[in-house]
């Protein structure tokens, strides 16, 4: 009743509202966001500092942003047409030996960038675009695949994400309310499911690769088994307007959505009402949000500017427990599961 869940801030935040951003699968400490005035940046997680503010970035809207294989590398799009790699390291300037944070390559496209995700296995990434699902490699400026008039429909492409455990499974939602699986070995459309309004995000669960959750205009999150789209396994009910955002634990036990009603929300993933909301006072519509990979943290971004890092427990206690209260959390979250 008494627990504050918000620990703090990320630095300043941004100068403009916060529209995407990514944490690494394979580190705790980085984590990259965008803003809709083009600028990225880098941060330290454990210190809650900015890193370093990356120049030569985009002119517009950053739309997507996701970490490479190896960690250090990373991937902006944005409505300006360009896909971007970074560096976390930066590169040495050779005239005045200091590290400088500009684009390692560069990929353009004629439209704009929706969404993108990179490969859980291989180094190639995937964009979504006004019309299409493009798939690239790093070794050419060219898409190597291109999805486009999926299922007879042309419309605008807003999310796509790769399945952590089938190498050629890929998923999107678009414009016309759909959600769509299709097979990039043989370049096919495999399922479709309609919706009632559209769907803003989409994450599959990292524990149960079979099942996805997506938030949708209509106020509520929806699970689904991909084995079977006619109906969500699941629905969610809680938000008061629109979801935008979604994010599993790494557990995959739960997931937290960001909405346009200011709030974040903590669900069960076998319960259909959240366990937790999350607001600030200054706290506008948010866009991002991203569980830590030790699954403690949850960091939300939003209109108002700010980046937030919040306790994915609310009661939880920080700091170094004994192994006797060590001992007996543990016993109590097995109590709770089983």
């Amino acid at each position: 009743m008494f627990a504050k869940p918000l620990l703090g801030n990320l630095g300043n935040g941004h100068t403009d509202a916060v529209t995407a951003s990514a944490t690494s699968r394979r580190s705790l400490v980085p984590f990259v966001s965008g803003s809709a005035d083009g600028e990225v940046k880098l941060w330290d997680l454990t210190s809650r500092t900015q890193v370093a503010v990356l120049s030569g970035g985009h002119s517009r809207i950053v739309t997507g942003l996701v970490f490479g294989l190896d960690g250090q590398r990373f991937y902006s799009c944005s409505d300006d047409g360009f896909v971007r790699c970074w560096s976390i390291a930066g590169t040495r300037n050779e005239e005045t030996g200091q590290m400088t944070h500009e684009p390692l390559e560069t990929w353009r496209t004629n439209g704009s960038f929706k969404s993108i995700d990179h490969h859980w296995f291989d180094q190639e990434f995937a964009t979504a675009s006004d019309d299409a699902v493009n798939i690239w490699s790093p070794e050419r400026s060219a898409p190597i695949q291109k999805h486009s008039d999926l299922w007879g429909s042309a419309d605008t492409v807003n999310v796509v994400r790769y399945n952590p455990a089938e190498r050629n499974l890929l998923a999107h939602t678009s414009a016309d309310r759909g959600i769509g699986l299709h097979d990039t070995r043989t370049g096919s459309a495999l399922k479709k499911t309609v919706l009632q309004m559209r769907s803003n995000c989409f994450e599959w669960n990292p524990m149960e690769p079979m099942n996805f959750v997506v938030g949708n205009e209509d106020h509520c999150a929806y699970t689904f088994d991909m084995r079977n789209l006619k109906s969500p396994t699941r629905i969610f009910r809680g938000h008061t307007s629109a979801v935008m955002a979604v994010s599993w634990s790494p557990t995959g036990r739960e997931f937290v959505t960001g909405s346009y009603d200011r709030t974040i929300r903590i669900f069960p993933h076998k319960g259909g009402t959240s366990r937790d909301i999350y607001h600030a006072k200054r706290m506008q519509r948010v866009f991002t949000v991203h569980y830590t990979l030790d699954n403690k943290y949850i960091v939300s971004g939003s209109d108002d500017t700010n980046l937030r890092l919040w306790k994915a427990t609310a009661s939880e206690q920080l700091g170094q427990r004994t192994a006797r209260e060590q001992a007996a959390v543990e016993y109590r979250q097995l109590v709770v599961i089983y």
